[in-house]
């Protein structure tokens, strides 16, 4: 990927340029998308369920798990069609086709990064010190980036073949919400039925960011190697296959 940088920079930049462009609000949407999902949310949940929500306020608990949601779910989106859409590219110029989809993930990392700063207001506001765990959520953030992208690197090079894909995966997407604790704590679950939630990568990366944030309590050790193990295996999978098919891929799109 180095030696390709400036060209991802540029598909990256091209990316979020031509997402906002003739936008009144511009980037702004940025912010304002995940801000109006919390508040639309926080104001059902908050008022028909009251969950506990780790001594903090119910939006509070919400915009920690459902940023890292909408940077996955986007980004599994967006590069699910990424190389359908630069079609024109892959049959003019030879180039490593993943910097399209690595491209696609880095742009929703942006994003994520700028609706962070609400969230760290938030965090400023009840007065939670984030100078030392701030650094904790940056191993877990970049295995979520290599976990995404993995399933991305999967996901677009099915698509080229079967597009049935990006239409049964975003059903998937929505299914995929819901067993994940978003928007409820996991703990309104019995203990013995808990650990089904080991099988959901999303649960570990969004518990992982509460117990960072909100309790100040470091990542267990077990369940990082666990997780950074399962998501280098995704990746390997998937870049094999991607590899093995991306000879067809001028002929596909």
């Amino acid at each position: 990927m180095i030696p390709y940088w400036h060209l991802i920079k540029h598909i990256t930049t091209r990316e979020i340029k031509a997402r906002y462009k003739q936008s009144f609000l511009g980037l702004f949407w940025i912010i304002l998308n995940p801000l109006f999902q919390m508040l639309i949310l926080s104001f059902v949940f908050s008022h028909v369920v009251r969950f506990e929500t780790l001594g903090v306020p119910y939006s509070v608990f919400l915009f920690v798990g459902l940023l890292p949601w909408i940077f996955f779910e986007t980004s599994i989106s967006a590069s699910t069609n990424a190389l359908v859409e630069n079609a024109s590219l892959i049959k003019q110029v030879y180039f490593p086709r993943e910097i399209l989809i690595f491209s696609t993930v880095f742009a929703k990392m942006f994003d994520f990064f700028l609706a962070s700063a609400i969230l760290f207001i938030f965090l400023f506001v009840l007065n939670i010190d984030m100078r030392v765990m701030v650094f904790v959520i940056i191993p877990i953030l970049l295995i979520q980036f290599l976990f995404t992208f993995g399933l991305s690197l999967l996901l677009s090079s099915l698509n080229l073949f079967y597009r049935d894909v990006q239409f049964l995966f975003t059903l998937v997407l929505k299914l995929w919400f819901y067993v994940t604790p978003i928007i409820y704590p996991i703990d309104i679950f019995p203990a013995n039925l808990r650990w089904l939630f080991a099988l959901n990568p999303m649960a570990y990366f969004i518990q992982t960011y509460r117990g960072i944030l909100l309790e100040q309590q470091l990542p267990q050790f077990s369940s990082f190697v666990g997780n950074l193990i399962g998501t280098l295996i995704l990746l390997f999978i998937s870049y094999t296959i991607f590899k093995k098919l991306e000879s067809s891929f001028a002929d596909a799109v």
